[in-house]
């Protein structure tokens, strides 16, 4: 592959280069000998329109729907397509669920004094426990554990009990919608149940069920999985504000012992950056001959960190999203790779041993072949296990300065991270008016948020979203970034002031105004929840509908299942949602035509999807310009 089919990033294409000479199996190769034909992009096209199926004995089956070629069994082509589309989507919602539920058990056992943690924020704790209902008198822990007891109930409740979760939160118009469509959900755990049981063979076979049933999923999980599990991080680790953070490979230094936790779930990384802060553990580093040690953030669990906590010498920075695991990897620079529950490559064992890193998986969720040493989070615990793993990092490092030899200088740059409704508020003066001012003004057309993972599917890894992005701003819309997404941001040079030099005029001039970038890091994909709570604000503020707003979602380089789940969110709730590659359900021309088209007139959203980069910014202005027309701005 070309340098910028590798990557958008130099530091990922040196690395590349670097894992070739060494002959390692990569992502890259990996990603091209899986094309057909000497095409890296090409796929069996029934899987590629989603019309396989070999959930039962008389498959796998295959469906065409211009000859209605059906499964055995009899379900179209549109049905074997959204039916497997919804399964992925109970994928990532359990897999949201999971992280939630490690939060909630957290902030449990932080309020009974247990954990090394404390309630950074107590006026949150408070306020959100107001939101949904909650009694707030009394101490911090008691308001706390009053809060896990309530959304744990809430989580069991069955499918036909309404959420109360959702009752508390959601817009008014869009739960009245959903109401009549006939999805307003109950609790999260029921209706994963009630979509996986729909999608056994000969039990719901029509597209158009499907889809509702899946957009009911998306609901539940971006009110419950993802509003309460960031809403309750943010009251044990702090709001997140903006700062400066390092970010690109170069903040891994081979001279010292680096510890790096990698997943989604920050706990034990944050743990560990606490300990490692203390003179006692820089000291032992030294007498290891190291010149320190230092706790390096990575993939979303690295998101999670840095959108809160400022960088130091200790807590020193960011690497990249998740394609770049190999070449961080390959450093020579990684002493403990702790691995929690989303995005640890099955390959790293090959790679623990050619560059001589402690591999270890810290949640009952992760396991690696050959690896049989594991230490599962336990919140109780978390101030042991943090004490073992940095020294397993410290014994490491003797080891490895032994036998490899690290890469020095890559490239590193400095973003500006921690944006969250709060601190928007915060740099507005405490009001959303200047914001809106701007928008009715025309200075800023309008907001996209930009939740996205990153793949190699027809481009290299972020090219695609960094020049959508730029489209974007260079048009005057403000961008805030989500997920692996948002680190690609970061690491491009996009969420820095410099990068003001690509925006528009007058988006330019409120970003001067008000010292921010033209893109803002708004954190992981877990943070979708948030970005619809600050659309519900908006649009209470503005007493206009969600679906009338001049905003839209954008994924342009989506990867997985929780991908799928936020994007079908979006459509629930509205928002004009474009997406690339295009998704595996070309295969049922009426679920495209219901999710490209008809989709408008039931809940408003709109799925679009185009691979190139000008025309993708050209269907989101023009929506955007529509929404401002409509609006009378």
């Amino acid at each position: 592959m070309e340098k910028e089919r590798i990557s958008y990033h130099e530091s990922v294409q040196k690395m590349y280069e670097k894992i070739k000479q060494d002959n390692m199996t990569n992502v890259w190769d990996r990603y091209e000998a899986q094309g057909l034909g000497g095409d890296p992009d090409k796929r069996c096209m029934f899987c590629m329109g989603g019309v396989r199926c070999d959930f039962c004995s008389n498959g796998p089956c295959r469906a065409d729907a211009a000859k209605d070629k059906r499964g055995v069994c009899g379900i179209t082509a549109d049905g074997m397509a959204m039916r497997m589309m919804l399964l992925r989507n109970v994928m990532g919602a359990s897999t949201y669920q999971y992280h939630t539920d490690q939060t909630i058990r957290t902030l449990r056992e932080t309020a009974k004094g247990k954990t090394p943690y404390s309630i950074k924020e107590p006026e949150k704790l408070r306020t959100f426990a107001g939101r949904l209902g909650i009694e707030t008198l009394g101490s911090d822990s008691e308001i706390a554990l009053k809060l896990c007891e309530f959304v744990e109930k809430e989580f069991n409740k069955p499918a036909y009990e309404p959420s109360l979760i959702v009752e508390a939160l959601a817009p008014p118009e869009r739960k009245k919608r959903w109401e009549e469509l006939g999805i307003f959900p109950g609790g999260i755990y029921g209706e994963m149940m009630l979509s996986t049981g729909s999608c056994l063979t000969n039990v719901d076979g029509y597209y158009v069920s499907l889809a509702l049933k899946a957009m009911r999923l998306g609901v539940a999980m971006a009110y419950q999985s993802q509003i309460v599990n960031e809403y309750c991080q943010d009251i044990l680790f702090g709001i997140p504000r903006p700062h400066t953070m390092r970010v690109d490979l170069g903040v891994l230094d081979p001279e010292y012992v680096n510890v790096l936790p990698n997943g989604h779930e920050p706990f034990l990384g944050f743990a560990m950056v606490q300990l490692a802060r203390k003179q006692e553990w820089q000291d032992k580093a030294k007498a290891a001959g190291a010149k320190g040690l230092r706790v390096i953030a990575c993939i979303e669990t690295g998101q999670e960190m840095i959108q809160r906590w400022e960088e130091d010498d200790v807590f020193y920075g960011f690497t990249g999203n998740w394609i770049s695991q190999e070449a961080v990897f390959a450093s020579g620079a990684v002493d403990l790779f702790a691995a929690d529950m989303n995005c640890s490559l099955p390959v790293a064992p090959l790679y623990a041993e050619k560059y001589g890193f402690k591999l270890l998986p810290v949640s009952e969720l992760v396991a690696f072949e050959g690896i049989n040493e594991r230490l599962n989070y336990n919140p109780k615990e978390a101030g042991m296990q943090a004490s073992k793993l940095l020294e397993m990092a410290l014994e490491n490092f003797k080891e490895r300065k032994k036998s490899i030899v690290g890469v020095k200088q890559l490239p590193m740059k400095e973003a500006v991270v921690g944006f969250s409704t709060e601190s928007i508020l915060e740099a507005l003066g405490g009001s959303l008016d200047p914001l809106l001012d701007a928008i009715k003004s025309g200075q800023i057309k309008g907001v996209v948020g930009m939740v996205s993972c990153t793949t190699l599917r027809d481009y290299g890894q972020d090219t695609h979203s960094v020049a959508v992005v730029k489209e974007l701003i260079k048009r005057n819309i403000l961008v805030l970034s989500l997920g692996c997404g948002n680190g690609a941001m970061q690491v491009a040079g996009l969420c820095s002031p410099e990068a003001r030099k690509f925006a528009g005029d007058s988006l330019k001039g409120v970003c001067e105004a008000l010292g921010v970038p033209p893109v803002l890091s708004y954190g992981t994909c877990t943070d979708t929840g948030r970005l619809a709570d600050l659309l519900g604000a908006i649009s209470a503020v503005l007493g206009a509908p969600v679906p009338d707003l001049p905003v839209a979602a954008a994924a342009p380089e989506y990867m997985e299942q929780k991908a799928t789940i936020d994007a079908i969110f979006a459509l629930a709730l509205g928002l004009y949602t474009y997406v690339n590659p295009i998704p595996t359900v070309t295969g049922g021309p009426d679920l495209v035509k219901l999710l490209t088209e008809d989709c408008k007139e039931v809940t408003g959203g709109v799925l679009r999807v185009e691979n190139d980069a000008v025309k993708a910014a050209d269907g989101i202005e023009q929506h955007i310009m529509e929404k401002r027309q409509k609006l009378g701005i």
